[in-house]
């Protein structure tokens, strides 16, 4: 029998997954406090649970190309 990890399954049809701000950090290669100082300025968050959050990255980089440069400009 293969291992949980040997499988794969293709996502259905419209569904997106959702990355932890763990993950967007590691995509951006930028810190926690980056990320947070993101939120503050507007990015784009799914909530999550109670009290957490995670992120369409295709929402994300959407927002990224409209504030990219101003976000630059700021740090």
């Amino acid at each position: 029998m293969p291992k949980k990890s040997d499988r794969q399954v293709g996502l259905p049809a419209g569904l997106v997954p959702l990355l932890s701000q763990k993950e967007l950090e590691t995509y951006y290669g930028v810190s926690d406090w980056t990320v947070l100082r993101w939120i503050e300025a507007g990015m784009p968050v799914e909530p999550f649970g109670s009290r957490g959050r995670r992120f369409d990255l295709g929402a994300v980089r959407g927002w990224m190309a409209e504030h990219g440069q101003q976000l630059a400009a700021s740090a």
